[in-house]
């Protein structure tokens, strides 16, 4: 018996991996967190499956679900937002399935970020322009940001910036990177990206918060700052110079 953690992707049913999908239509149990995760991929369970949605269900709860698959020798495919490597909730699960003894495996997904990077058609590590991404988010009452973490330190590195879970602080964000960026720094809001209900908002630091207010954008959504955003005349990329020998075998 196996726990899957499984990342659902973004929003769109079909940003999923194979073998994502082939887990969720064989599992005898799933555990999935509720309207995030997208109902025509909840359809794929087998019809005799027991599906059960985790939204308003404690830690606690969910350990008991999983620990009781385990006792009765099935698999369980757990399905969550994204990809479980950030912002998931996983490793809380995963240190009690730890404790108790149950084997758990982890199937990546789709993040939010490529997803909204695809939406915009832009590439966020441009030769010459910007090499590292930092994905990060603001403090909140259920959760600090540690020190040396707070968006005005992230911000002096001057890589493309991706703010998960802040849309509601759009204003907070653009005012403490416009200190490092510049407020004339390409920025871009992508809310609900792969989804049917997807929204796109560009503009700089100065004016991406007003357009972002103005569309009523307060969740799910990604903030993503940077000039790569932008980036015109750069040098094109070593992979596919001319100068770079290939050799064919």
């Amino acid at each position: 018996m196996t726990v899957y953690f499984i990342g659902a992707g973004p929003g769109a049913a079909d940003l999923v991996t194979v073998r994502a999908l082939r887990l969720i239509e064989r599992c005898p149990v799933c555990l999935f967190a509720g309207s995030l995760v997208p109902a025509e991929l909840i359809d794929a369970c087998p019809p005799s499956a027991d599906v059960v949605d985790t939204a308003r269900m404690s830690l606690d709860e969910i350990v008991d679900l999983l620990v009781a698959a385990h006792a009765r020798g099935v698999d369980v495919a757990r399905v969550h937002s994204g990809d479980p490597s950030i912002y998931s909730a996983v490793a809380e699960q995963a240190r009690r399935l730890d404790e108790a003894g149950v084997p758990y495996d982890i199937v990546p997904g789709v993040p939010a970020f490529a997803a909204a990077a695809a939406a915009l058609k832009r590439e966020l590590t441009v030769p010459g322009v910007a090499q590292t991404i930092v994905l990060t988010r603001v403090s909140t009452l259920s959760t600090a940001m540690p020190p040396g973490e707070d968006l005005r330190s992230l911000g002096r590195s001057g890589a493309t910036m991706v703010v998960h879970l802040g849309a509601h602080r759009i204003r907070q964000i653009t005012e403490e990177l416009g200190e490092s960026y510049g407020t004339d720094c390409p920025a871009a809001v992508v809310a609900f990206a792969s989804r049917a209900d997807q929204q796109i908002v560009t503009g700089t630091l100065a004016t991406l918060a007003e357009q972002v207010e103005e569309r009523g954008i307060t969740k799910t959504a990604v903030v993503i700052v940077g000039r790569a955003l932008a980036a015109e005349g750069f040098p094109d990329s070593y992979l596919y110079s001319a100068s770079r020998s290939r050799t064919t075998h």
